[in-house]
């Protein structure tokens, strides 16, 4: 697959659908062979009641042509049909019950596996493929959502639905022809046309269906980004265009599916039609037949044929809304399956693994697009020296964090190269190189778990001393143990500069050799700056650093800079060297100090004599 291409753009007919969902349906052989024993039995059943009619209607009219009524013959024929039929629900009572419980659970299986196959996947892709259009989180969470829902519900169709009824379809056909070949005949006429027809409407429908699909992946998205945009929409009185932007999409969702649905009931009320005309023709041609004395052809035998022709038609009566789903099932299964065998998204991974990671990079030529087309690096070359901290400077936009992120192996260059102790990068194993580097970003996510459970992220092995250490070291220990439940309690209650500070404590418990700093205190008080700037300061000796930053305290300290401007690298040099110069880094440098008031700040902290 290419990086632009979505993972919902190939076609996939029924039966590729089978194909893929086969994998997932064949570890569970033990539930198929019941639920194919059941079907047998059940539809076996589903003939009885024909059988039945056939021979009772016979005896009864034979018995009322008898010269001398005898009500023990006719007591004796209802007690035998009421035993047979009586005995024939309880028996199919059964075996529905074990038929529906097994194709249940099959069904329950294979949505397990297909949810944890698809989680699976996505935790192997590389971050390209989370960035990339058309797979943004609430169109990805759609994706899977309807997908695994569709799919298991074609598996509970197949098994409980589609083949019970065409099995009990088969054997009532089967038992017309014995019957009589020019009744089975007709019937079986009829069927073809029948799927014809429903076919043309699967075809015709099949745009709009998409169109659907599409709409409920803009609904959720749109609805997951009110959700995080809500402080934003308020403190704008936005709320009334996020409310109209939502209901065009709702609207143009409603008119298609009112467009479906009329295109639904006119191919419904037509396949309906065609239905009926085959029971007239059957009626007619069984009572003709009995009519000219045909040979086996009694009056039974119209109850029998029509009873029967009811069994074959069963499936027509269901086969639109089975094939409505399965459609349905076809259109999520692209997105979904998509997912599955996006094999060019599957994040690469060499086998280098020393024992020893010093921190050396070394970028030469290095260019980087995005997927969605914009470049953000341009023939950039640096070298980031081991045990040596190093920033990064520039405006936003100039391609800071892209560096960071090629360097921890979450994207990989255009063209050039990028080589950590004189490795290329690509060669090296992706888990272990990331186990050797520590990352705190200016947002960093806190799962939902304890502060405890959040910290040890860093370091599941740790022991609860170790977490207490990482606490301290990142300042934060003070307030946990004054929380009511202390280390117990819900991380996701925290304050935003709390959470910050645990996703530090968690790179303190991992303790690696090479640290990248993006803001790591953005969103931290002057005094938990200071404090998280003495704790990175302390970490920081003997490890290789990288730190963006517009805090002047955290870059001045830098062994090296390396300025960006638009994806280029414009200046280089200690901090001192790279302020002579002029340029970017002294603009940047003087607008901060400007906007901190440095000189009334001297003034203060030291009055004029």
């Amino acid at each position: 697959m290419n990086k632009e291409e979505t993972p919902t753009t190939g076609k996939m007919n029924i039966l590729d659908l089978l194909k893929n969902i086969l994998p997932f349906v064949l570890p569970y052989k033990w539930l198929i062979g019941i639920t194919l024993a059941l079907t047998l039995v059940a539809s076996l059943m589903a003939q009885v009641n024909a059988v039945v009619l056939d021979r009772a209607v016979d005896a009864i009219n034979a018995l009322i042509q008898q010269p001398a009524f005898s009500w023990g013959s006719a007591v004796t024929i209802l007690v035998t049909i009421t035993i047979i039929l009586l005995g024939k629900e309880i028996i199919g009572a059964v075996v529905t019950f074990f038929q529906r419980y097994y194709g249940e659970r099959m069904r329950i299986l294979v949505s397990r596996d297909l949810s944890l196959r698809v989680v699976e996947r996505m935790l192997s892709f590389r971050m390209a493929f989370f960035s990339s259009e058309g797979n943004e989180t609430g169109k990805l969470q759609s994706r899977i959502d309807r997908g695994i829902m569709s799919l298991s519900n074609t598996v509970n169709n197949f098994f409980i639905e589609i083949l019970p009824l065409f099995t009990s379809a088969i054997l009532a056909l089967a038992l017309m022809f014995m019957a009589n070949f020019y009744v089975g005949l007709v019937a079986l006429c009829i069927v073809p046309i029948y799927f014809y027809v429903t076919y043309i409407q699967a075809k015709r429908m099949k745009g709009g269906r998409r169109g659907i699909f599409g709409g409920h992946q803009a609904v959720s998205q749109g609805i997951l980004n009110i959700i995080e945009s809500i402080t934003v929409i308020k403190s704008f009185n936005r709320e009334q265009i996020e409310a109209d932007r939502q209901a065009q999409i709702q609207r143009n969702m409603t008119d298609l599916q009112l467009n479906i649905r009329k295109q639904s009931y006119l191919f419904n009320g037509l396949k309906s039609f065609l239905e009926q005309i085959g029971t007239v023709l059957i009626i007619i041609l069984t009572a003709y037949l009995v009519l000219i004395e045909y040979p086996g052809m009694t009056i039974g035998k119209i109850m029998y044929h029509v009873m029967l022709f009811a069994n074959v038609s069963a499936p027509i009566r269901q086969l639109h809304r089975i094939y409505d789903d399965m459609n349905d099932a076809l259109i999520y299964a692209e997105g979904f399956f998509g997912i599955l065998h996006a094999d060019g998204e599957v994040e690469d991974s060499g086998k280098y693994r020393p024992q020893e990671v010093k921190g050396d990079f070394q970028l030469s030529g290095v260019d980087f697009t995005y997927g969605n087309g914009t470049q953000a690096l341009f023939d950039v070359s640096m070298h980031i020296e081991s045990g040596k901290i190093t920033a990064l400077v520039g405006l936003s936009g100039a391609g800071k964090s892209t560096v960071v992120n090629l360097l921890d192996k979450f994207y990989h260059p255009d063209c050039g190269s990028i080589q950590l102790d004189g490795v290329e990068l690509s060669e090296w194993d992706t888990q272990w190189l990331r186990e050797n580097v520590g990352l705190v970003l200016q947002k960093n996510h806190i799962f939902d778990g304890t502060i405890e459970e959040n910290i040890k992220y860093g370091n599941p092995n740790a022991s609860h001393e170790d977490v207490v250490k990482a606490a301290r070291q990142a300042y934060i220990y003070d307030q946990i143990v004054q929380l009511p439940h202390g280390f117990e309690t819900q991380a996701l209650q925290l304050s935003g500069g709390q959470q910050q500070r645990i996703a530090i404590a968690r790179m303190f418990i991992k303790n690696p050799p090479i640290i990248f700093l993006d803001e790591p205190t953005a969103s931290l008080d002057a005094i938990a700056t200071e404090q998280i700037k003495a704790s990175i300061d302390a970490i920081k000796e003997g490890r290789t650093v990288i730190i963006i930053s517009h805090n002047i305290g955290q870059i001045i300290d830098a062994d090296k800079i390396y300025v960006l401007k638009e994806g280029h690298v414009v200046q280089s040099g200690t901090p001192d060297e790279v302020y002579q110069q002029g340029g970017v880094y002294k603009d940047i440098f003087d607008a901060s100090a400007r906007s901190m008031n440095v000189d009334k700040i001297a003034n203060t902290i030291e009055p004029k004599s």
